[in-house]
């Protein structure tokens, strides 16, 4: 393919114009902003003024980007979220279940990783979900974008297998058992030293290959 025919691709999205790129910094520096915050004094004693004081904008432009605090307080969040969503969608038809939701976890990583970066450094990203594991407001609203997020991948896993979700408990299920997997290494992160996310994909993929053994073989060795 030419150049010329790469610019005249219709599946090729036109670059950002410098409006568009001049609104993702702003968006991106009140998240920055919100994030070493709350990190450093607190979800509860931050307010919406001193984030947009740090940017150096009004309160009316912070709500022209977000709703409210816990909105911005899950920025980042929401991007690793639509990442891997994304990832789990484009895995081999071919693939079993948990092995889609494995490789689309594990391979998103990277891109994950990037798309978390052009945001916020990565370890404002860790440290903000050690805070919200110890926010009970937070932790709460965590809990739901979980469950959400759930049905979305049990949805997703249901139309690959061409299953009708309502009828056979096998997408919730295994699910269910992936995100308790993600809890479990979330948790056992959270409580160590490392906050690096390439800490945490290890952890991920460790408790994620012991799945198997343990749902298929006796525990006595």
């Amino acid at each position: 393919m030419t150049t010329d025919e790469a610019v005249a691709d219709p599946k090729t999205p036109p670059p950002p114009g410098l409006r568009e790129r001049k609104k993702q910094r702003t968006r991106n520096a009140l998240v920055r902003s919100a994030l070493e915050l709350f990190t450093r004094q607190g979800y509860e004693h931050t307010t919406v003024d001193e984030i947009a004081e740090a940017v150096e904008v009004s309160q009316r432009t912070f709500f022209r980007y977000f709703a409210n605090k816990e909105e911005v307080a899950f920025a980042s969040q929401e991007s690793a979220e639509c990442h891997f969503l994304a990832a789990l969608c484009g895995r081999p038809a071919d693939e079993a279940p948990l092995a889609a939701l494995r490789g689309a976890v594990l391979d998103a990583w990277g891109t994950i990783g990037d798309a978390i970066e052009r945001m916020v450094p990565p370890e404002l990203h860790m440290r903000m979900y050690r805070v919200i594991e110890s926010t009970p407001s937070l932790l709460a609203v965590h809990l739901r974008r979980t469950a959400e997020m759930e049905e979305r991948l049990a949805s997703e896993i249901a139309r690959r297998e061409g299953l009708d979700i309502d009828a056979d408990p096998r997408p919730r299920l295994v699910v269910a058992m992936f995100s308790g997997v993600i809890r479990v290494s979330g948790k056992l992160w959270g409580e160590g030293e490392e906050d690096s996310m390439v800490t945490l994909r290890d952890l991920t993929a460790f408790h994620l290959d012991y799945v198997g053994p343990t749902l298929a073989e006796r525990w006595d060795k």
